[in-house]
């Protein structure tokens, strides 16, 4: 029920309603953040909604989602995101040392051109300066 719903209803101000539901989270129940109902749950709230149902059995799971207005898929789901969590961090640090890698090669394969350049450029200044100093050689 929206927190702006139920002052509506039993005359109390939304702010003693959202110092009430601080209060409350605060001695560790948890609550939604938003009126939205479980989109408003903090990623928190979510964990330790897996972490306390994680040893119950249908029946009592069953209970405790009617307690908070969940459904048992939510915290299925949520289960699953938990699980998968850390999972992306391994891919990502593989695809980041392939990225490093080839940014490596790239780079030392650039340095080896630039340096193969600065020799040719510095193979024609001295032709020119040769030629310039001793003339075209076809003199002789």
């Amino acid at each position: 029920m929206a927190i702006r719903q139920l002052s509506q209803e039993e005359g109390i101000s939304e702010a003693t309603l959202h110092k009430w539901r601080a209060e409350a989270r605060g001695k560790g129940q948890l609550l939604p953040d938003a009126d939205a109902g479980p989109e408003g749950w903090s990623s928190r709230d979510k964990f330790a909604a897996v972490l306390e149902t994680a040893a119950l059995n249908e029946v009592d799971l069953a209970e405790y989602c009617r307690k908070r207005g969940l459904y048992s898929t939510q915290i299925a789901a949520w289960r699953a995101a938990c699980e998968q969590a850390n999972d992306w961090d391994r891919a990502s640090t593989a695809r980041l040392g392939q990225a490093t890698k080839e940014d490596k090669k790239r780079v030392k394969d650039l340095e080896r051109k630039e340096k193969a350049l600065a020799e040719a450029a510095a193979l024609l200044i001295l032709r020119k300066k040769a030629s310039a100093i001793w003339g075209d050689g076809e003199e002789v």
